[in-house]
């Protein structure tokens, strides 16, 4: 079933959808926020944009101001300076504040946010009390379908799953026909092989009711499986934005390469066309070496992602030694120990046979070349040689 949001009459919003949707829903540009006791900005200068249809994550740790900017374009928080623009409207800068159940935008939250004294069904029509009943029956009834809660009406969210409570905050974000449905970790809750599935089903939701959806997440996973595009916060911006395989492939910067995949970033030294490495010396790849910063007889921070890895005999190159050896189901994980002590981690069929205390070499899959970054401890001096350690990936 197709949904269609122009099937239903809404009531008057101030930010009701323009005539034509062919540019962005979504415009945040050069927005700043500051909290009271913070050190610095939650968003600096953050420039966001999504188009209608586009499903967009933004991935990030804890604290890098990817929830801020949810809560700014929701209207939960004020901007103290820049532009928020939803459906081509301004409902925000720093003369001005359309309040969140004016912006037209569906929320669904981490702990759903249901309301345990009403039915399925009474959720899901919450938000539609300005419209006549019948129209109303008509919308519940395309959302109890469009997320499959048949039969599940005149239940509460007590008798739910997870599973089906975060479908109800899913019908009911998307009942009032929103320009945007935001999101905010919505999964985290969930077990993994529950989180895999419903993803799946979100994903398949929000595209059957062609939806413009935000997804505020710290699992890569989640960003790559369900975005049309992902974007890396860092700092309280957005340091790198595109589809999920070109962040992975390209990422621009040492953050984002940490996020996009289990990986070290091991230091090295350019020579020509290689970079030198404890490791062994590696093809670098054609966009890193173009970097201001990693040109020849640079210091650099080499990525090694562990799934692009292989291990060898030592055949004439430094001798690294496996110092564990897990066995992960699908891959078998190696630690490798370089001659400084630094580990960098291989993944491999677990067929593989290398055992703990072995003499290996490393090498990449295929031959494939290395992205290098400038070393950014040489710019601030030798007492940040610790963020080598901060570098690596512990999934």
């Amino acid at each position: 079933m197709t949904f269609d949001p122009t099937a239903q009459v809404l009531p008057e919003s101030p930010v009701d959808v323009a005539p034509s949707l062919r540019g962005a829903v979504i415009q945040v540009e050069d927005v700043t926020v500051q909290y009271q006791a913070a050190d610095g900005p939650a968003l600096s200068h953050f420039d966001f944009e999504v188009k209608a249809g586009e499903f967009v994550s933004l991935l990030g740790h804890s604290g890098v101001g990817k929830t801020t900017a949810l809560r700014v374009i929701a209207g939960f928080e004020k901007v103290h300076s820049g532009y928020v623009r939803i459906g081509g409207r301004l409902v925000a800068s720093s003369f001005t504040h359309v309040p969140p159940d004016k912006r037209r935008v569906g929320l669904v939250f981490q702990d759903y946010a249901l309301f345990p004294h009403l039915t399925v069904r009474a959720n899901i029509e919450f938000g539609l009390s300005g419209m006549d009943r019948p129209v109303r029956d008509r919308q519940v009834e395309r959302m109890i379908e469009l997320t499959g809660l048949n039969g599940y009406e005149k239940r509460y969210a007590h008798e739910l799953s997870g599973g089906q409570q975060q479908r109800v905050a899913l019908a009911r974000a998307l009942a009032p026909a929103p320009v945007a449905v935001l999101m905010d970790e919505p999964f985290s809750n969930l077990d993994r092989q529950l989180r895999s599935t419903l993803r799946r089903e979100v994903k398949s939701i929000l595209k059957d009711a062609g939806a413009t959806a935000v997804l505020v997440t710290h699992d890569r996973e989640e960003a790559f499986a369900l975005a049309d595009r992902v974007g890396v916060m860092n700092g309280g911006r957005i340091e790198q934005i595109g589809s999920p395989q070109e962040v992975y492939a390209n990422p621009v910067s040492p953050v984002v390469a940490r996020l996009a995949g289990a990986c070290e970033l091991v230091p090295g030294v350019i020579r020509g066309d290689l970079v030198e490495t404890e490791a062994g010396s590696f093809p670098v790849a054609s966009n890193g070496s173009g970097r201001r910063g990693t040109e020849n007889g640079a210091s650099v921070l080499a990525l090694m992602r562990t799934s692009d890895l292989e291990l060898t005999p030592p055949e004439g190159g430094p001798e690294l030694t496996v110092i564990y050896k897990e066995f992960r189901g699908e891959f078998t994980e190696f630690g490798v120990s370089m001659p400084s002590g630094r580990m960098v981690r291989v993944r491999l069929r677990s067929s593989e046979t290398f055992r703990k205390g072995d003499i290996v070499g490393i090498r990449t899959r295929g031959n494939g070349r290395l992205i290098v970054f400038p070393d950014a401890r040489l710019e601030h001096g030798p007492e940040h040689g610790a963020i080598i350690g901060s570098l690596t990936d512990s999934d």
